[in-house]
This record gives structure tokens, sequence and C-alpha cells, in this order.
């Protein structure tokens, strides 16, 4: 569920008219609702309430503070995949103690950092890496606390760009080799063996993979622990999808229900990394209409081709030209207008630069809006300053006040940091 409703005719936020931030912040601007983000988080950790759990919101999803506040202000830790995501968290105030570090290419200065922080754990991907990680703590002398991120070959049957539990896929360590990994970890004197890791991919529908995926890490956790290792956690990724257009996703219940039965009787705190579940549905991409046209065939053939171009683009919402991704579009006041086919695309100067293709909506004008649906994930987080357009505004609505979460970026954001060659500069003689 979320809160973004017709109420009198026009899209509200909670309380708020959506026309009213588009108004006072311009276009195009992230819009996030605070009673969505919180209900979420709720309704996740409540069906975990059967076993001892650690929720660490997953903030590539979306990295901005306030949503990364509003989650630890409810108790969340944060999954992380970098040394900025580990800054953001803290500066968000996570608890070190609930971060753990996962990602294929940890650099040296990162893991430096997080053991001088104290995170809770990392998740490791490689043996090179989980070499290297004893090397800096021995060179620190700390132990790191590690678990191994088991690539357990399962398809999670969604996009293959975001899938991550095959064995053709660069994540984690086969669980073939897992246990000769953790044979030759436990042996260091500066790796703590604590968990086992396994996430298989992101934006699953079913619970089969789920399943699949937990049947296999719970025959290695008892082979673990019969070898007497200290397996306290069991960090299971996340994954679970939302709906974008028809997709029916099992509901943070069934999902609790088949990980608690899959890990029943293991003395073990269970780790879960949602992020599109949480966040997914808790934001729009609001944008104004510019112009519509109409394809040279359709001017020629009485049909065709029409396009409404909108004043976000590619570089705000990559999904759609990235995954070929449905977002739903609203029309944010528009009503009883005859319904037409369009692309409605963006000023990037690219044919890939789309929000949607041969979608039906209500004709439109200029400067009218749209609320691009589903877009708390993966949205701004993936957002990029190409065609040298300055990113979007974020803007977090709670009750009847919202509030500007992240300016928006000015021309003159986009050279800081650039300097000219000075061979550039000298005068011809």
């Amino acid at each position: 569920m979320h809160h973004f409703a017709i109420r009198d005719g026009e899209m509200v936020c909670e309380r708020v008219p959506l026309r009213r931030i588009a108004d006072a912040v311009g276009t195009p601007v992230y819009v996030y609702s605070h009673a969505t983000l919180s209900h979420h988080y709720g309704v996740f950790d409540r069906a975990f309430s059967g076993m001892p759990h650690i929720i660490c919101y997953s903030m590539k999803a979306n990295p901005n503070g306030s949503i990364i506040r509003t989650f630890t202000n409810l108790g969340s830790g944060v999954d992380i995949v970098s040394g900025g995501e580990l800054s953001r968290a803290i500066a968000a105030g996570a608890p070190t103690s609930r971060i753990v570090y996962s990602g294929v290419g940890k650099m040296e200065w990162e893991i430096a950092e997080a053991l001088r922080r104290g995170i809770l754990m990392f998740n490791v991907e490689s043996r090179q890496e989980l070499e290297k990680i004893d090397e800096i703590a021995r060179g620190m002398r700390k132990r790191a606390p590690v678990s191994l991120r088991v690539n357990p070959d399962v398809d999670p049957r969604t996009h293959p760009y975001i899938s991550t539990g095959l064995s053709k896929n660069k994540f984690g360590i086969h669980i073939d080799q897992a246990m000769r990994d953790y044979e030759w970890a436990a042996r260091r004197r500066h790796i703590e063996v604590i968990g086992v890791d396994c996430h298989i991919g992101s934006q699953l529908t079913e619970i089969s993979p789920f399943l699949d995926a937990a049947g296999r890490v719970r025959a290695l956790v008892d082979r673990l622990m019969r070898k007497g290792l200290d397996i306290r956690y069991v960090d299971i990724g996340g994954g679970l999808g939302i709906t974008y257009e028809d997709e029916i996703p099992p509901d943070p219940q069934q999902y609790a229900d088949a990980i608690v039965g899959a890990f029943r009787g293991l003395p073990v705190t269970v780790i879960l990394e949602p992020g599109r579940v949480l966040v997914g549905n808790a934001g729009v991409l609001l944008t104004r209409m510019l112009y519509t046209k109409l394809s040279q065939e359709g001017k020629e053939k009485g049909k065709g081709k029409q396009f409404f171009i909108v004043d976000a683009a590619m570089n705000d919402l990559a999904r759609p030209s990235l995954y070929g991704s449905f977002h739903k579009l609203v029309p944010v006041a528009v009503r009883g207008r005859k319904k037409v086919m369009v692309d409605v695309v963006g000023p990037v100067c690219e044919s890939g630069d789309f929000l949607a293709k041969d979608r039906e909506l209500s004709a439109l004008r200029a400067g009218e809006l749209v609320a691009v649906m589903s877009a708390g994930a993966y949205g701004f987080s993936m957002s990029s300053t190409y065609n040298s357009r300055p990113r979007a505004a974020e803007v977090m609505v709670s009750g009847t006040r919202f509030e500007v979460v992240r300016r928006r970026e000015t021309i003159r954001d986009l050279t800081r940091g650039e300097r000219t060659a000075s061979f550039l500069t000298r005068r011809r003689r």
C-alpha cells in the first residue's frame, strides 16, 4: 500500500497536493511519503517477530539521508556496498553494530574504515577478498567479523541484470567451494567467522526461489556447525518484489513464514536486507508536460506515433531505458479526456530516453503534471547529470507538511571540482 491517492480531483501525497509541491519546488522532483516508509518497515518487521532478526535497509535502493533516518529511528540497521554508503549510513544515525558490508569489489581503504568503525560484519564475496580482509585486519591488530556470501546457483526468475544467485553471476562464492573457504578463514587469527550470507536477486515475485536458496543455505549452516564454527547470523539478503504493473509478489508475511520455516531450530539471528519493498512504492517522480508531437508518418497517414515530451528524462529515471521497466503514469489532475496512445519521452538526446512506450494515457496539455509511480527505489539513486542536466530535487511529505530533503542541483554544481588543464590556458606566441 502507499499514501498517494486522488482526492477532490487531484493527486495528493498523504494530505499534500502534488501540485503544491511542483509549484513550490519545480519539476522534475522526487516525492516520498514518510507514512508509507514507516508502514512498510513496520509490516516487514512484524512479519519476522517469531524469530530473532535484524532488518538492515539496503540503502542502494535509495540513499537519501531522510529515508535512512526514517528507518534507523524505527530500529533498522543498514546494508551497504561502498565506503560512501558507510559514511552516509553513519551520518543518518545507523548504529555501526547493525551495518553489514556487501559487494564484490571492496577497496583497501573501505575495508580499513569499516574495521575502524566496528561494523557488524563483512559479507565476503571471494577468497581473494577474504585474504585481503585478513591482511588489513592483521595490520590494524583487529579481528574482522565475516560471513561468506554463498552463491547457491538458484534461478530467481527475474531480469538478468538483477539476478545474483546463478553460478554465472559475479556475486558470491559457489556453495561447493564455501566449505573450504570457511575452514581456511576459521584458522586465521584476525578473522572471526560469525555468519553465512546469501542473496539471489532483486524484484522476485515468487516464494520458490527463496525456499530453494534457503534450503541450500540451511544445509551449509548445519555442516559448519557440526565442524564447530560459531555461526550466529544467517543473512538471507533481500529481493522481495513490488507491484509495478500486474505483478503479484508475496506479501512480507508469506515471505517471513518461508524463511522462518527454513531456519527453524537453528540458534541464529536472521539478517534481512529489504530495499525496494520498503521504498519502491513510497515515492513518485513528478514531471511536467512540455510539448506534444506527432511523427511525420502520423502526419502523412493521419495516424502513427504520438509523443508526450516531459521535463523528466532517462538521466532522472534510468529504469525504463536500462531494463525496459514499467512504471505506471498517472495524470495529477486530468479527468474526463479521451485516451490516446503515446510514447512519453524526455529531453535527453537519445532515442532510448523514454519513461513509457505505447502507453494509453489521457490527452495531456503543456504545463500539466504527471506522477511516475513506484519510483522510490532505484530512481534518484541511479540518476545522473547526462546531457549536463542537474539532478532533481527530493521532497519528503509527512501529513500536511513537506520539506526539501535534497535541493535541486544547479548549473554551477555541474562543474564543481573541474579545472581547466594548465596547458590549455597558455597563450600562443
